[in-house]
Formats: C-alpha cells, structure tokens, sequence
C-alpha cells in the first residue's frame, strides 16, 4: 500500500530532522482510508482492555498512587469517572491498556505501538478540542515512527534488558505531542533531543514477575507531552537523538553493532507500518503465542495431562530471556504477571484446558496442581527454524508415557501480519474485554463512536469512553 508524503530529506540531515520535516508535512489525507479503518480497530481493541482491566487489583493500586500524585484536572481515565491532569490521564490510561500484556504488537520493532501513543494523542486531542480526524492522525504518525524505530535495534533492546515499549515508546509519543502541539521543524528537533533524556524501560521485572512494565506505556506518554512541550518553548535538546555518539542505539545497545539507522525513516508515507500491526488473539506475552496454540491443538486431538511424560517447547534465540529464564521461576509464576511470561505455565494450562483466557492467568489459577505438574516438565530448546522477528513462531513436542511422540508447529503466529485478525474477530474480542467493566449499551456506544471517529470531536469520544457504567 503506497501514497506519497513529501519529507523533503536533506543530505546530511540528522534523523530527528528528517522525522520533524516528515511530520510538519502529515496531514489526514494523506492517510490511505483503509489504514485509517485499521487504525479504528485497533483504538478499539485498547479500549477494551482498559475497560478489563479495571476488575484487577494492579489498576485499583495504580488509581490510588496516581490520584495521590494528582493536581487537578479534567481528562478522562477509560472507564471510570475519575478526572485527572492531562499527564497523569495518560499515565493512568496507559497502564489500563498494557496492563493485562493482551494489546497489539508491531513484530518486526518488537513493540506495542498503540499503548503508548493512543492515550497521548486521546488526553492532548480531547484537552485542545481538536476533531476525531486530528485524533486519529496523531494516532498514525505516532504508530509510524515508533514501530520505525523499534525496527532499527533488530530485536536487540530486549537482549540488553530494555523494553522498547517504554524506551522508543517515548519518542513515538514525542512526535504524537509535537503534532497536536502544532510544533515546527526545529521544535520537533529539540523535542526529540530532549526525549533522549526522558526515556525508559527496564525488563528486570522478568525476573521477579513486578508491576514495572505496566506503567511503561503511559511514562511514555508522560515523558513524550513533556519534551513536546519544552520544545514548543525553546528549550534546546539535542540533535543527534538517534544516531549520535550518546544517542539511543549507541547508549542502550551496549556496543552490538547490527542495529540499522536507515530503517528510522525508511519508506515513510509509502509504506504503513500500522497495517503490520499485530493484534493479539491471547492474554499474554506475543513471544508464547506459537507455544499456546501448538499446544491447543495437541490438546484437540485427544492427549491429555495423565498421558503426558515430557514437554520441550521450541523458541526463538531471542525471546529465551522473557519467556523461559530463570526455568524454575517460569515453571511456578509468583503472579499473574509473571505467569504471561512463562512458556511452562502458558504451555501446560493450554494442554490441560485447550485453552487461554483472562480467567485462566488470573491469582486462583496460578495454584492449580495440573497446570504446574505439566510446568515442571516442559523444557525449552532454541528453534532453529524460528523466522523471528517477522513471526514469533514456536513448536510444541509432547513425549507420551505410552512412548508416542506428537508435535505441533505454529510457523507463523496467529493475529501476525500475514495471519492478521479479521476486523470481526477485533470487534468480537473488544466485546468480551469490554462486557468485564461495562453493559452491552455502553459498549456499543463506544465501539460506534470509535468506528465513526471522523464525526464526532476528540472530546466526544473522550467523554464517551470516561464513564464507568
């Protein structure tokens, strides 16, 4: 899918320059309406996982924090009737939507793209009275940059312990900000330096299955409005963000050197990285996908958990640090959180159940003997066929006691881009998250002001999605 959008690149130009002349020039037209229409979908899947979120003890913890923290203010939190300043709304909503690890996923920037920039384009769009079809096109320019620059570290911020989400998240949410901002070149420059300063994102919480993740999204959001808004007034922040000796690939890929600037602004305006946006079908980490639904079907052909002697997942090189170390942590998750990152745990209970749902990561089911009996004796091995990151594929491999050996390969995961959801199974996914928080009425109330975002203002659909019942 191709349309042009002038950038006016200079030879010799930094990466933030180029990113700021790409986006003084974005306007909504220059939006093909069919990545407008996906772009809907997936404000509406985010929706929906705000609204479920709210039946969980980490978003009750997260409101108190935050309201304590507060100073006033009247941007929405998605769900409730609770008002707070436009920063904190963003915090708030982004926590509501990452929380539950159930939002989108661009592949190849290992990234989740709408988390972060949906709640800050939704706060600043409502704040400043702009239209749904301003919304909307903040929305997509920062989806177009962050998954770019994601693109760029190949996979290589998780090896170094950084979670892309929060750290590049942030200059995706700079770029969303600068343009509701109504930012210059030279602004967006600034603004993009100073970002640098502001970023971050930690995966220590791999280890001990903490809350820190959750709230990476939405600092991002927090850390994107203010460096928007320093830039906006002068404040002078650095111009080799990306590329320089301290930039961001230098800084936080400690010294791995196959890492592509080039991909920063590669085909922007021409080619859309939002259509390679995948949504998920299942409750947690992308990286168990493949692992999930092998084992689903293994489970629907009849195997059960007494027939069971060993398990061994096949994953990709890369995702081993987040979804299968420390072993004997994955193969019993202290909570919930951890348990969306545990092969062992997510394996075993979809070939006890054939299934995943929110249900089954929730506190009680983390205890259920099955599920761990099968946890602790699933191991794991490096795929050597994996086709990460364009897909996060996987295989399953069940010895029986009877000595049968069944295995089951998902090489291409289910919701990624050449597999992608169909807008029905989105909209029927939206339901099911926003029927937990919500009555049928409302959300459909808000699933048409999302889809006919054109007609109504950002404030409208902000008022709309800021009440609880």
């Amino acid at each position: 899918m191709t349309t042009p959008v002038p950038t006016t690149p200079e030879v010799g130009q930094a990466i933030s320059e180029q990113l700021a002349a790409f986006a003084v020039n974005f306007k909504t037209d220059d939006i093909p309406q069919e990545v407008k229409e996906r772009a809907k979908l997936l404000m509406l899947d985010a929706f929906g996982i705000a609204l479920a979120s709210h039946g969980y003890d980490f978003s009750k913890r997260a409101m108190g924090a935050i309201t304590e923290l507060n100073s006033g203010g009247r941007s929405v939190v998605l769900g409730s009737e609770k008002r707070l300043d436009l920063r904190n709304s963003i915090l708030m909503n982004g926590i509501l939507i990452h929380g539950l690890d159930y939002d989108d996923t661009h592949a190849q920037g290992v990234i989740h793209t709408t988390t972060s920039t949906l709640p800050t384009a939704l706060a600043l769009a409502a704040h400043h009275n702009k239209t749904g079809a301003e919304l909307l096109t903040a929305f997509v320019l920062g989806v177009e940059i962050a998954a770019r620059l994601g693109s760029v570290a190949k996979g290589g911020f998780h090896q170094i312990g950084f979670h892309p989400t929060g750290l590049v998240g942030t200059f995706g949410c700079t770029m969303v900000a600068g343009w509701l901002l109504g930012l210059n070149a030279a602004q967006y420059v600034d603004a993009q330096g100073l970002a640098l300063s502001v970023a971050s994102g930690s995966l220590e919480f791999l280890n001990d299955g903490a809350w820190n993740k959750r709230m990476h999204p939405g600092w991002a959001g927090y850390a994107g409005v203010t460096a928007a808004t320093m830039g906006r007034h002068g404040y002078v922040g650095t111009r080799l963000a990306y590329e320089g000796r301290f930039g961001l690939y230098a800084s936080h890929l400690a010294g791995r050197d196959d890492y592509d600037l080039s991909m920063a602004t590669q085909d922007l305006g021409r080619v859309w990285e939002l259509d390679r946006v995948s949504v998920k079908p299942l409750p947690a980490c992308h990286f168990t996908h493949a692992g999930v639904d092998a084992a689903t079907r293994i489970y629907e052909q009849g195997v059960r958990a007494d027939q069971i002697k060993r398990i061994e997942v096949l994953v990709p090189a890369e995702v081993v640090k987040t979804v299968c170390e420390p072993e004997q942590a994955k193969r019993k998750p202290a909570n919930s959180y951890e348990a969306q990152f545990s092969i062992p745990y997510l394996v075993g209970t979809a070939l006890l159940k054939g299934r995943l749902t929110l249900d089954d990561i929730d506190e009680p089911a983390l205890s259920d003997p099955k599920v761990l009996a099968l946890a602790a004796i699933t191991q794991y091995s490096v795929d050597p066929a994996s086709r990460f990151p364009k897909y996060f594929d996987g295989e399953v491999i069940v010895e029986l006691k009877d000595g049968r050996v069944i295995r089951e390969r998902e090489a291409m995961n289910r919701g990624s881009v050449d597999r992608p959801l169909t807008a029905q199974d989105i909209m029927t996914k939206y339901r099911d998250n926003a029927a937990r928080q919500v009555s049928a009425t409302r959300s459909l109330e808000i699933e048409e002001q999302v889809l006919n975002l054109e007609k109504c203002s950002a404030r409208d659909l902000a008022q709309c999605l800021g009440r609880s019942q």
